[in-house]
Parts: C-alpha cells; sequence; structure tokens
C-alpha cells in the first residue's frame, strides 16, 4: 500500500531546509499543528501525517493486532520515514507521541536526529515513586466509558483535557475531532495509550531532547515532564505559561517559540 495515502502524509514549508515531522496524539490528527506550521514553514520542511485509523488515512489499514502496542505506531512512523527517505529529521510528538516517537528514534537511529515531546507521558497511571495523575480504578473507568458510550465521553473528557473553560471553542475542536473517529479504532488506540508503560524506553534516548510541559495539565501533570526530563540524560525543560494538555492549540505562541528555539540550536 502506498504509505503517502495510508497516513495522509503532507509535505509542506522550505523543501531544501532541515525536516521537521509532526505527530499528533490520540483521538486526533494532524489539522491539530494547523497553529504550528506557518512558524516553521519558512525554514523548515515540514511533514504531518495521521496514524491509521486517525483522521483522513487508509482506514482499511487498520489491524487490531498491530495497534494493539505503541510498537505498531511507531511503526507507521518509521515506514512514512522511510517512503520519504527522511535522515535526521526532528520529530514532534504530542502526548501518546512523545513516547511513539522514543521507540521509532530507537528502531531507525538515523531517520530520527532529534526529539520534541509536547505534554509526554511515558505511563498515565500512578506506580509507586512515580505519579503518573491517574489511579488504576480511574483508568479503568475512563475506558469502560469510552467503550460503552464513545460519543458521550467525548462531549465529556474533551474540556477536562483540554482545558481552559473560558475557551469553550478549544474543547469543542477536541470533541468534534474525538467525534470523528471510528469509535472501534479509538478503543484500540486509548487501550494503547493510557494502559501503557514506556518509562523503560526513555533510557533508550540519544538524540538532543526538548520536553515542552504546561503549568496546568489533568493529563500529564508536572511531576510526569520532571519524570522525563531527569529520564533523558541531556534533555531540556521548558514549562510554557499554558493551560491543558494541547498547547499547540491554546498557546501557541510560546509553543512555536520553544520550538523554534530548539530547532536553531541544532544546527
Amino acid at each position: 500500500m502506498d504509505i503517502a495515502r495510508r497516513n495522509n502524509v503532507t509535505v509542506t514549508g522550505d523543501p531544501q531546509g532541515p525536516t521537521v515531522v509532526l505527530a499528533h496524539g490520540f483521538g486526533c490528527d494532524q489539522n491539530m499543528w494547523r497553529l504550528t506550521v506557518p512558524a516553521l514553514a519558512e525554514r523548515y520542511r515540514v511533514v504531518m501525517f495521521d496514524y491509521v485509523g486517525s483522521g483522513r488515512s487508509e482506514l482499511s489499514a487498520f489491524s487490531e493486532a498491530r495497534y494493539s502496542s505503541l510498537d505498531g505506531y511507531a511503526r507507521d512512523v518509521v515506514e512514512v520515514c522511510e517512503a520519504l527517505d527522511l535522515r535526521d529529521a526532528v520529530f514532534v510528538g504530542h502526548s501518546v507521541s512523545a513516547m511513539i516517537g522514543v521507540l521509532a528514534a530507537d528502531t531507525a537511529p538515523e531517520r530520527i536526529g532529534a526529539l520534541v515531546m509536547v505534554a509526554p507521558s511515558p505511563r498515565y497511571i500512578d506506580d509507586t515513586g512515580y505519579r503518573g495523575g491517574f489511579s488504576a480504578p480511574d483508568i479503568d473507568e475512563l475506558l469502560t466509558s469510552l467503550e460503552s458510550n464513545y460519543l458521550g465521553w467525548s462531549a465529556a473528557m474533551a474540556p477536562v483535557i483540554m482545558g481552559n473553560p473560558d475557551r469553550p471553542e478549544l474543547g469543542d475542536e477536541l470533541r468534534n475531532s474525538f467525534c470523528a473517529t471510528d469509535p472501534d479504532m479509538a478503543r484500540v488506540f486509548a487501550r494503547t495509550t493510557f494502559l501503557s508503560d514506556s518509562r523503560d524506553d526513555l533510557k533508550s534516548v540519544r538524540v538532543p531532547t526538548l520536553v515542552l510541559e504546561c503549568t496546568q495539565d489533568a493529563i500529564a501533570p508536572r511531576e510526569v515532564g520532571a519524570f522525563v526530563h531527569r529520564s533523558i540524560p541531556g534533555s531540556t525543560l521548558i514549562t510554557l505559561d499554558a493551560i491543558g494538555h494541547c498547547p499547540q492549540l491554546s498557546a501557541p505562541e510560546a509553543t512555536n517559540e520553544a520550538i523554534t528555539g530548539f530547532l536553531a540550536g541544532l544546527r
């Protein structure tokens, strides 16, 4: 299958510039980066895509067996990079995509030369000596609600994830994005996301890494950002003056400034 069509790959920006790959999180698609692209397009070649099962990807390519682990999504990333013959690209991953990027960089180190992790979380469930933000019963309840009434779950959770209650249009956009995703495929991606434990994978990171966290994030509290930063030697941690789990939408100027500053330092 044509990878570009399978993953709805979009390439824009300066074709001669360094390549930046923008990867969306659960329940979203590449449109979540529309406020970031203009900040990058003048100097960088910008690649976006939709994971299989999301956005305008080829839904017929979806396999529950493949996408029941983050490795399946990392294979999407690697195959997109191979199809475009990318070398030393900067992978910008939002939410669970931050950890997918870690796996992809470990699998194909020649393809990914740096990581930007936007509101990352290697594990959402609290553990001994680790705060992920949720108890195991919390996650069980979240997944049960999602599986029994996906549209209702989307309406209830989108404003919580997005934050910024004074800007309800942001929560509405996230809800609409959730609702546009096939419920069965969303169920698989949700389980893969919220039950994942990628803490040990952070030890494999050997490339320059920027960790972006928000001052208030119901999905990835600041303890998580600190953990990720500690776990990746030499990483840079920036706390954005932003609320919610999607700073590329709620605080695009601060997010873009942090990303472009990091990119400039790679040269």
